[in-house]
């Protein structure tokens, strides 16, 4: 399988589905030499690792969900696939669904593979009673500060999104666990189909287009332009759409990303909601 990239050789999640194997990718296509994944996970590059634990130590294998499965492949259009690794950077296709609430005072998000068991989970942080009750009786929040932890199925911080304080546009700071920073999703403009740079180092490393003037749907790009991913807003069912403000996603991944864009890609999904702060019908 020949696929066009910017993604350096290297051992990584075997795209065809193996579970706990490595596939070796030459920089142009992929080879037939594997590894188990346990015995491969020191020779992949240091700066390639994404922070999350290993895939064979995942708790106990759950159900597949038949709801999730038709929002992937019904809603989303994403065909079934081979499985990925079972974690939140090494799986193709993450489904991020807002837990349901008639009133809000906390963001929280679970996020599901395709088959819609369990790897991570979103949830906002560091919210006092005195701004919950804010949040309550006005919407004026939205211009507030945000901080929000991405989780892995143990619970265990992987990353940390801030937007601070906004008047028009948003920019949401990304960094690991240890305080070091991976990049910044900052807004481009507040006309029109919005835009968001992806921005590791100094330089841009990727963008979020988003596909209409009510941005629902985004199309995620690498610094040089070509699609590496794709963000779908799904129906969340006519009782969650009258009576609550859930918001419903489906990321696909089209392949194997290198660091930071992989971690900027899967912050980006869980970020467009909170950083647009679109109301519960996607309008801005």
């Amino acid at each position: 399988m020949t696929t066009q990239s910017n993604t350096p050789a290297g051992w990584y999640p075997d795209p065809h589905g193996a579970a706990q194997t490595l596939r070796y990718w030459d920089g142009a296509q992929w080879t037939e030499h594997t590894n188990p994944a346990q015995q491969a996970a020191g020779q992949v590059p240091q700066q390639q690792a994404a922070p999350q634990q290993p895939a064979a130590h995942i708790p106990h294998q759950q159900a597949a969900d038949p709801k999730v499965q038709r929002q992937v492949q019904q809603q989303a259009g994403v065909a079934a696939g081979g499985a990925g690794g079972g974690t939140l950077f090494t799986e193709p296709v993450l489904v991020v669904n807002q837990k349901a609430k008639l009133i809000e005072l906390t963001n929280e998000y679970k996020v599901m593979d395709q088959g819609g068991r369990e790897i991570g989970a979103v949830t906002e942080v560091g919210q006092s009673a005195l701004r919950k009750i804010f949040r309550f009786l006005s919407s004026w929040d939205q211009f507030l500060t945000h901080k929000l932890e991405i989780r892995d199925a143990y619970g265990q911080p992987q990353l940390l999104l801030t937007r601070p304080a906004k008047i028009f546009k948003s920019r949401v700071m990304v960094t690991r666990p240890d305080g070091s920073q991976v990049g910044e999703i900052v807004q481009q403009n507040m006309i029109g189909k919005i835009n968001f740079a992806m921005n590791a180092n100094g330089q841009q490393v990727g963008a979020i287009k988003a596909e209409n003037w009510r941005a629902w749907n985004f199309a995620i790009v690498d610094h040089a332009d070509n699609e590496v991913a794709r963000i779908t807003k799904t129906w969340e069912g006519l009782a969650k759409t009258l009576f609550t403000s859930a918001d419903n996603y489906v990321l696909q991944i089209h392949y194997q990303l290198p660091e930071p864009l992989l971690s900027l890609v899967v912050a980006t999904a869980l970020t467009v909601d909170t950083a647009l702060k679109q109301d519960s019908r996607g309008w801005n």
